[in-house]
């Protein structure tokens, strides 16, 4: 075994077996969200730093996760519309390790910055209504500052650890990953050692990563929804269950898939299956997020229409 192994400098991303009119097709489609998820997340960056209403701690943490959304979108696509037009494309060996680490170290963030992102908001909600002689001082700005770098840290060092997992192993042969990126389940595949190692720890992240978060998501949507039901106006109902239930329609999709893909049995889906559930979390999520969280909210519409009035008015 040990002889037959080869230095790999090289992989081979098959990305998306389809004939070249539907690859085309898919190329138009994600260059379409792909620019949407760039002007969406940039638009929201460009508010909440010019507007000085939109400087709370709720705002603070959409747009670390509109950051995230951007780096997340950069890190994966062009690859991707790459492939489409190009199927086949060699990548290096170090260019598709760096790009697993990226997407692991955004997905992670992703998770962490989305959970926080719901839970500061519902509580930033709460103690406006509940407590606003003491908002200044509950939602510090230190407070969400260390937990915004916690998440970020963390996040690295968890992705750090799997790409150090991953470079102990050798890789023989064949040099063709079955993804549109350098996913690391398809990774592990590549490898001719025992990979034991590398999915207990990859279980283990998923975990800390995926379901810890969606639990403290879906604790906290349980409060609100009881607060939605404390609610007298009828309409006022409707209003809030609209926006509630279009949060986690968006929570459910990426949760959801990234669940299934890393924590369900491995026989469980195919990879054209793995795939597709991929394209969720890595392409249309970080186009959602914007118009989910920010631009349906009144207080982003108000500061695009004094941003817009301004520009008319110079």
């Amino acid at each position: 075994m040990e002889g037959n192994q080869t230095s790999v400098t090289e992989f081979i991303l098959l990305g998306f077996p389809l004939d070249t009119k539907t690859q085309m097709l898919l190329f138009g489609l994600f260059s379409q969200f792909y620019v949407l998820t760039l002007l969406g997340n940039g638009v929201i960056l460009g508010l909440i730093s010019l507007d000085s209403r939109l400087h709370t701690p709720m705002y603070f943490f959409i747009s670390h996760l509109a950051i995230v959304d951007v780096a997340y979108a950069c890190n994966m696509v062009p690859q991707t519309l790459v492939n489409l037009l190009s199927p086949a494309k060699p990548v290096s060996f170090a260019g598709c390790i760096t790009q697993t680490f990226l997407f692991l170290s955004f997905a992670h963030t992703e998770c962490l910055l989305l959970c926080m992102s719901l839970v500061v908001m519902s509580y930033d909600r709460y103690v406006a209504i509940c407590h606003p002689l003491y908002y200044s001082v509950i939602m510090s700005w230190r407070g969400c500052t260390v937990l915004a770098a916690t998440c970020w840290i963390f996040s690295f060092l968890l992705a750090l650890v799997h790409i150090s997992l991953i470079l102990r192993l050798p890789f023989c042969g064949p040099q063709k990953i079955n993804h549109f990126f350098c996913q690391i389940i398809s990774v592990f595949k590549l490898a001719c050692a025992d990979i034991k190692l590398n999915q207990i720890v990859l279980f283990v992240g998923s975990v800390l990563v995926l379901v810890g978060p969606l639990g403290l998501v879906l604790l906290s949507y349980a409060r609100i929804l009881a607060a939605i039901l404390r609610i007298q106006s009828g309409e006022g109902r409707r209003k809030a269950f609209s926006t509630c239930s279009s949060h986690l329609c968006v929570v459910g999709l990426f949760f959801g898939s990234a669940i299934v893909m890393y924590l369900a049995p491995k026989s469980s889906h195919s990879q054209e299956q793995r795939k597709i559930l991929s394209l969720f979390y890595s392409l249309f999520n970080p186009m959602l997020n914007p118009l989910i969280y920010s631009l349906r909210n009144a207080e982003v519409k108000g500061a695009l229409r004094r941003f817009l009035e301004k520009k008319r008015s110079l």
